[in-house]
């Protein structure tokens, strides 16, 4: 098997081809290749990293189009009314945002905007999670 050898033009730039994702069907197996090595999710699913314990609360950031962006929370305790959170984060940072229900990471926050920085320290003044419990990920 070769491997995968992608020829980008420096004028189009990093940020372009930072969700450009190759999907390869070998023999029944579906293999995800990064172009930049920026998957968002792909720390969380290795399986000797400790950022995929339950322990953690990932908050990440994913590129849209542009300059947009989405911060997506995941990994809090289900006792918490992610509702109320949401409400608190969106009136505190002046953006709006969701709650997400995804088959494989549950209940998931996101908002608009870079605000990785922001929702961790509210989470932390709030007494929500510990510090040393969150994980930041993003570029």
């Amino acid at each position: 098997m070769s491997d995968i050898d992608i020829q980008i033009p420096a004028a189009f730039g990093e940020f372009i081809v930072h969700c450009i994702i190759i999907h390869i069907d070998v023999m029944n197996r579906s293999h995800k290749y990064d172009v930049m090595n920026r998957y968002p999710f792909a720390d969380a699913n290795a399986e000797n990293s400790g950022a995929g314990t339950k322990d953690y609360v990932h908050i990440r950031v994913q590129q849209r189009n542009g300059r947009k962006s989405l911060t997506t929370v995941q990994g809090l305790k289900k006792e918490f009314s992610y509702n109320k959170i949401l409400k608190d984060l969106k009136k505190e940072f002046c953006c709006n945002g969701t709650v997400v229900q995804d088959p494989e990471l549950g209940q998931v926050i996101q908002l608009q905007g870079d605000q990785r920085k922001n929702v961790s320290t509210f989470l932390v003044q709030a007494g929500i999670v510990k510090k040393e419990h969150i994980k930041i990920h993003g570029f």
